[in-house]
C-alpha cells in the first residue's frame, strides 16, 4: 500500500484506493487491527518461550516529519529534536513487541502523553507490572503510576560522566523498535490525515514483522 489513506496510487494488483481505505478504516473502527495485532503478539512470545501476556516494558518517544496532509490541529516543532509534524509515543515489551502507541502533535511533552498512554495499555495489559523510561518521564508520573495502576515506572538515568550519545539500559530496545519502523517506507514521516490512521500504520507495520517471525522462526529472532 502507498497512501490509500491519504487517495493516492495503490499497487496495480489491489482495488481501487477508496476500496483499500474503506477496508482499513473498518478494521480499525471496529478495532480488528488492533485485536489481530495483539493476537499475533501473544503467539510469537510464546514461540520465544515466554507468556503471552507481558510483565515489563519501556515507553520513549520518536518525532517524525508530517506531510502537507497533516494539519495544524495535529502537528507541531518539537525544540529538543527540531521537528516540525507529529510524536509517536510508544511501550513496547522485552523484546521489543508493541504494546501501545499514541500519536500526537510533536510539540507534547512526554510526560504527558504517558499519562494518557500508560492507562490505556495497563487498563489492556492486566499483568504489566514494570515500565522502563529515561528522565524525560520523571516527576509526579512515577508517583501517579504506582498509586493509580500499581505499575512501577523505572527512570534510567545518564550518569554524569557521560558524554555524546549513549543508549542507556533497556533503551536500545525501544532504539531497535524504532529502527524498524523506519525501515516501513509509510512510517519515514507521517502522512495520515487523522491520528488514529497514524496509529494503525504502526500496528499494521508490526502485524508485517510478526508474521515474518512466526513464519520463519529461529535463534534470535524478537
Amino acid at each position: 500500500m502507498t497512501t490509500a489513506s491519504s487517495g493516492g496510487p495503490c499497487p496495480r494488483d489491489f482495488p481501487p484506493w477508496d476500496r483499500v481505505y474503506a477496508f482499513f478504516r473498518r478494521w480499525h473502527d471496529h478495532g480488528l487491527t488492533r485485536e489481530f495485532h495483539d493476537r499475533l503478539r501473544g503467539q510469537v512470545r510464546e514461540t520465544l518461550g515466554r507468556d503471552a501476556a507481558a510483565t515489563a516494558g519501556v515507553i520513549d518517544s520518536q518525532s517524525v516529519k508530517a506531510d502537507a496532509v497533516v494539519g495544524a490541529d495535529s502537528r507541531g516543532f518539537d525544540d529538543g529534536k527540531l521537528v516540525n509534524g507529529r510524536k509517536r509515543h510508544f511501550v513496547v515489551d522485552t523484546l521489543g513487541l508493541l504494546l501501545g502507541v499514541m500519536v500526537t502533535a510533536a510539540d507534547t511533552g512526554d510526560r504527558t502523553a504517558a499519562h494518557v498512554l500508560l492507562v490505556q495499555v495497563a487498563d489492556v495489559h492486566h499483568r504489566l507490572e514494570l515500565v522502563w523510561a529515561d528522565g524525560g518521564y520523571t516527576g509526579s508520573l512515577v508517583e501517579h503510576c504506582l498509586a493509580a495502576f500499581d505499575l512501577v515506572l523505572a527512570i534510567v538515568k545518564r550518569s554524569d560522566d557521560m558524554r555524546g550519545f549513549v543508549v542507556l539500559p533497556k533503551q536500545w530496545i525501544v532504539e531497535r523498535f524504532f529502527a524498524h519502523l523506519m525501515r516501513t517506507r509509510r512510517l519515514v514521516r507521517d502522512f495520515e490525515r487523522r491520528t488514529t490512521s497514524a496509529e494503525a500504520m504502526v500496528y499494521w507495520s508490526m502485524t508485517l514483522l510478526m508474521t515474518r517471525r512466526l513464519a520463519r522462526p529461529g535463534p534470535g529472532r524478537g
